[in-house]
């Protein structure tokens, strides 16, 4: 680890396979905390490059749970935090309009950490069970098409540092690379991204971890979900190609409205209003999920445009199919209807 860190102190990117290395070394319970603290923080004040954040999130996953199949296909759509934005869980409630609209969802998440309510704390207070084995979640998205992956549940091995990370007190790598962890291999995915500078890294780490097509996004507002307060700034990676865009909400027949209309509140408020979305209620929060969702949508490649991404998301709502997702999740027996193959 001293070879690591005096290198990346030099100002000197690692490649790859030295990330790698050094991740590896990260998670050994005989590496110092002082070295590993001291390795994050000069990453931090170096600036991550592209092959360092993939040769972490490669070991992580690496440590993950890892599901028994694969599913071709699969797309996530979580969003790194961070932006301050107070608003309620938009990237949980799109999932299942997704989902709704026939794509395969493995929805990656956490607890709160930036924002008042994390995914797990609004899909716990709607019942959903957060600790489902890797047999359970790979019998929903084979049967029900979406899943939720529990980030300290699927990834035990981030204990090693977490008490590293909390004495540090500012953010580091780990603080970018949620998104990028999920142990489903995806091949698309959607990113959201507080810092709008990191829009391009970001994608070409996507590229570099498999992903076919993704979609990076920061909002108006610099929030980590696209906003109906103005501009979103986007970076679509489709086979190893980058194109940048922006999209406003009227562009694809959607109301503007400020980022004080879509602020969520504890884990019951945001759970009604997930609900309330999700059954058909009309306004600003509906809105900035079919907007999302249509996003999504497309960077899956399941609309060939964001204007047919937002009217599925619209038909998987009208249609309630995407309650019956929810509800389905919420509903499943997990053990027992896994048993019963």
């Amino acid at each position: 680890m001293k070879h690591y860190l005096k290198k990346v102190m030099d100002q000197q990117d690692l490649t790859f396979e030295e990330m790698n290395e050094a991740s590896r070394l990260m998670f050994e319970p005989e590496t110092s905390p002082v070295q590993v603290a001291g390795f994050l923080s000069a990453l931090k004040t170096k600036g991550e490059s592209v092959g360092e954040i993939a040769g972490l999130v490669e070991v992580i996953r690496d440590k993950a749970i890892q599901l028994p199949i694969d599913f071709p296909g699969a797309m996530d759509n979580c969003g790194t935090g961070g932006d301050g934005s107070q608003s309620f869980n938009i990237s949980t409630t799109s999932a299942f309009v997704m989902a709704g609209a026939g794509m395969t969802v493995a929805k990656h998440g956490n607890r709160s950490i930036s924002s008042k309510t994390g995914s797990a704390d609004v899909l716990e207070a709607l019942g959903v069970k957060l600790t489902a084995t890797k047999d359970e979640m790979a019998h929903l998205l084979s049967t029900h098409g979406i899943a939720f992956l529990f980030a300290q549940h699927v990834h035990p091995a981030m204990k090693q540092v977490m008490g590293i990370r909390k004495s540090l007190g500012v953010p580091t790598i780990f603080n970018l690379i949620g998104p990028l962890t999920n142990p489903v291999k995806l091949t698309t995915q959607m990113v959201g991204i507080y810092r709008r500078d990191l829009l391009e890294q970001m994608a070409n780490t996507l590229h570099q971890l498999g992903r076919k097509r993704a979609l990076v996004i920061n909002g108006a507002d610099y929030m980590d979900e696209a906003s109906l307060a103005g501009e979103n700034f986007c970076v679509l990676l489709d086979r190893g190609e980058l194109m940048q865009f922006t999209i406003k909400p009227e562009e694809v027949g959607l109301m503007s409205a400020s980022n004080d209309t879509i602020k969520g509140g504890d884990a019951e408020e945001n759970a009604r209003i997930l609900r309330d979305v999700i059954e058909g209620k009309e306004g600003p929060h509906r809105d900035v999920v079919l907007l999302n969702a249509g996003l999504g949508l497309f960077a899956n490649g399941k609309a060939q445009t964001v204007q047919e991404g937002v009217q599925l998301a619209k038909e998987s709502i009208d249609s309630k199919k995407a309650l019956a997702k929810l509800d389905g999740l919420v509903d499943f027996k997990y053990d027992q209807d896994v048993k019963g193959r």
